[in-house]
C-alpha cells in the first residue's frame, strides 16, 4: 500500500500548514483595562479552546494514518471523520464569536461578523472535504491517490485564505486582550511567532 503513503503525507502536510493557524490565538499582553474587552476575551476564549483541541485532535489522526501503512479504506474513513470533526469545531468557533459579540473596539461589530462568516465558510469547506474524502474510489490505488492529491491541494488553498478575518479580529487591543487570557494561550495550536 505504499501508493496512498506519499499522497496522504501530503495531506497532512497541507493540513499541519493549513487552517489551524486560525488558532494562533496567543496576543501579547498589554495594560489596558478595558474590563468590556477582558470579559469578551475570556468568552471567547473559554469557547474556542476545546474547540481548537479537537482541530488538534483531527489532525493528530490524519498525521498517525500518514505515519501508518494504511490502506485506502483507512485513510478514507480516518480523514473523513478528522475531516467532520474540524467542520463542527469551525462551526461552533463560529457559534462562539457570534454569542459574544462585537468586541468593545473600532469597528468591532463588521469585524467580528467577518470572523464569523469565515469561521462558518471554513466549516462548509472542512464538510465538502468529507463529502470528497468519501466520495473516492477506494479499490483503485491509483485513483484514490489522486483524489487524495486534490483534497491536500484543496487544505492548501484552505490555508492560505482561511485567516485573514480572524487575523484582523484579533489585531491591536483584542489580541492583547485575548493574550492575557490562560484558555487562549492553551488554545494556541500552532507556536505564535507573536512575541510581546
Amino acid at each position: 500500500m505504499e501508493g496512498t503513503k506519499p499522497v496522504n503525507k501530503k495531506l497532512a502536510v497541507a493540513l499541519s500548514g493549513g487552517a489551524v493557524l486560525a488558532l494562533a490565538l496567543t496576543g501579547c499582553g498589554g495594560s489596558d483595562d478595558n474590563e468590556k474587552l477582558n470579559s469578551w476575551a475570556k468568552d471567547v476564549c473559554e469557547g474556542v479552546q476545546p474547540q481548537a483541541k479537537k482541530i488538534e485532535a483531527a489532525n493528530a489522526a490524519i498525521q498517525k494514518e500518514t505515519a501508518d501503512n494504511s490502506t485506502p479504506a483507512e485513510v478514507q474513513k480516518t480523514d473523513a471523520q478528522a475531516f467532520q470533526d474540524m467542520s463542527d469545531a469551525y462551526k461552533a468557533m463560529g457559534a462562539t464569536v457570534q454569542k459574544a459579540g462585537a468586541p468593545d473596539v473600532e469597528d468591532g461589530e463588521k469585524k467580528q461578523k467577518d470572523a464569523v462568516t469565515e469561521l462558518n465558510g471554513l466549516s462548509t469547506s472542512y464538510a465538502s472535504l468529507r463529502k470528497q474524502v468519501e466520495d473516492l474510489d477506494t479499490k483503485d490505488q491509483a485513483k484514490f491517490a489522486d483524489g487524495l492529491k486534490d483534497i491536500a491541494t484543496e487544505l492548501n488553498k484552505l490555508s492560505k485564505s482561511g485567516n485573514d478575518a480572524l487575523k484582523t479580529l484579533e489585531e491591536g487591543e483584542v489580541g492583547q486582550a485575548m493574550g492575557k487570557q490562560e484558555s487562549c494561550k492553551a488554545a494556541s495550536v500552532t507556536p505564535s511567532s507573536a512575541s510581546g
